[in-house]
């Protein structure tokens, strides 16, 4: 045997001694980030006209993990079904009528955002007729009219565990707080019971430069993105004026909190760069801002005072309708771009070339990740299309987690067959019924679903793989002392009922 082999396999074993076996619980993209294949294109068209999609979002929940909403520019929302097998032979209008459950007129004017609430049982939409509506999916009717913008609403987002609190922004410069569960009498032509906000902020993000320089737009006003954070009362909010990006406390709305943006380098001159999109990771501690200059900045919310901590660029980013979306997991970021690619970066190497996404023909603007499919992504573009990629296939010859392997091993041979095959396409009289499993039994949920593998639950390190890095600026520790343990994430994201700390309460003791 060779000495130098000799000798590894001896410096494995005692590594293993030292500190066991370490199994990875769930497929990383590190280094394979750019065997993404494209699985589906579906064509957006209605009445045989295109129109172009505008917002996609994939259910939140497990069990729907594999249904995209997508709205449109006509005031659509069709339910796709992204596990469909798409047939290399097919057109993509055929592709589409296939994989939809069903789609509805939801407003005579383009609808620019669309938000799953309630365990995917309700979505809301917000549209160009500057109002919100509150849709109950399976019966595609509406069930709640949000009125009160004076301008086209751009973006809404849901309380992180009170789905009745929605925040979005506006247009007109302003936005607004809602409590779904304030209706008051009818008003809309439909009796539609209609909801006032509880609170308004105007002009968030109106700065006295953005009115010297674009006096009269009303794009220098508009809000484009608002998120609500997961300490649960605190709110980010992004606007075309400027890269700032403010944060505020629901609990006191007079003034934002703190705000952040990207520090300019000495070469470079001041100039007025709006962002189009922001995102969280599952967790909420990292937040990404997609900003007009052509860069996508990472920031850590606990430590804002720093500005952004990584920046990403290769996309071209020239219409307030280009949107990026970190991954639940905080690993990579995809964003939509210009000149008709998409790009994938992963988070823990910003000066590598970002992975390259073609095919579409016009402007990419939406995207977003699946939630429970790891590594599943939608694109959509002005080329009237959405596509639907997937890097599991680069892992289809690995074996199956530990956990994974038990739980099939206690199936029957049929259910173990089908988790191994994944994906298996399946149909029945209802596509809506059966793709929400709603009021079914038991037994035909189990036998009319294709089973998929459990979500394993991951630490906060596995959450976010690239904090174990050497760079402190993307390190969040947490220290065995109470007040190292009182400005940890899990603390000030996630308070215990006898710590009532937010991010003002951050900020405030860390001046």
């Amino acid at each position: 045997m060779d000495t130098s082999t000799h000798q590894s396999i001896f410096r494995r074993i005692a590594s293993r001694e030292l500190n066991g076996f370490r199994v990875r619980k769930r497929a990383y993209m590190d280094g394979m980030t750019s065997n993404f294949s494209e699985i589906g294109v579906m064509a957006v068209e209605h009445s045989g006209g295109e129109t172009p999609p505008l917002a996609i979002s994939f259910c939140k929940t497990a069990k729907n993990s594999h249904i995209l909403a997508l709205a449109d520019e006509d005031g659509y929302v069709n339910l796709l079904n992204t596990r469909h097998k798409f047939s290399s032979s097919s057109s993509y209008q055929e592709n589409a009528e296939k994989a939809k459950i069903c789609d509805w007129v939801a407003h005579h004017n383009a609808v620019f955002d669309v938000c799953w609430i309630k365990e995917d049982a309700q979505i809301l939409t917000a549209s160009g007729d500057q109002t919100m509506k509150l849709w109950d999916v399976q019966e595609k009717k509406c069930i709640g009219v949000l009125t009160g913008h004076r301008g086209s609403v751009k973006s809404m987002c849901s309380h992180p565990t009170n789905a009745d609190i929605v925040v979005s922004g506006s247009r007109d410069g302003s936005f607004h707080l809602w409590d779904l569960r304030c209706s008051s009498a009818p008003k809309s032509r439909r009796a539609e019971p209609c909801i006032c906000s509880t609170a308004e902020v105007k002009g968030a993000h109106l700065s006295s430069q953005a009115k010297r320089v674009r006096r009269g737009k009303a794009a220098s006003m508009s809000i484009t993105s608002v998120l609500y954070l997961k300490d649960q009362v605190s709110i980010a909010t992004a606007g075309a004026a400027d890269s700032v990006v403010k944060f505020w406390d629901t609990r006191n709305l007079k003034s934002s909190v703190t705000q952040t943006c990207p520090r300019l380098q000495a070469s470079e001159k001041e100039r007025l760069h709006g962002i189009s999109s922001l995102s969280q990771d599952q967790s909420g501690v990292f937040l990404s801002a997609s900003c007009m200059d052509n860069r996508i900045y990472l920031y850590n919310v606990l430590q804002l005072e720093k500005g952004p901590l990584r920046s990403f660029s290769g996309c071209r980013i020239e219409s307030f309708f280009v949107k990026s979306e970190i991954s639940p997991d905080a690993s990579h970021i995809v964003s939509g771009s210009s000149d008709g690619n998409a790009y994938v970066w992963q988070v823990n190497k910003p000066q590598e070339e970002p992975v390259t996404l073609k095919t579409h023909d016009g402007e990419v603007t939406a995207v977003d990740w699946s939630y429970s499919e790891d590594g599943k992504l939608a694109t959509s573009s002005d080329d009237f299309t959405v596509r639907i990629w997937d890097h599991n296939s680069c892992f289809s010859s690995t074996k199956p987690p530990a956990s994974i392997r038990r739980r099939v091993m206690a199936m029957p041979s049929r259910e173990c067959r089908k988790l191994l095959m994944k994906d298996q396409e399946w149909s029945s009289k209802s596509r809506l019924d059966n793709a929400f499993h709603w009021n079914k039994p038991a037994d035909d949920i189990t036998r009319d679903m294709p089973i998929t593998p459990p979500k394993v639950h991951k630490t906060d390190g596995q959450k976010n793989q690239f904090l174990s890095m050497s760079e402190s600026d993307l390190t969040v520790t947490s220290g065995k002392t109470p007040e190292s343990a009182s400005k940890s994430p899990s603390s000030v994201l996630n308070p215990p009922s006898s710590i009532k700390r937010t991010i003002r309460d951050y900020f405030l003791a860390a001046s």
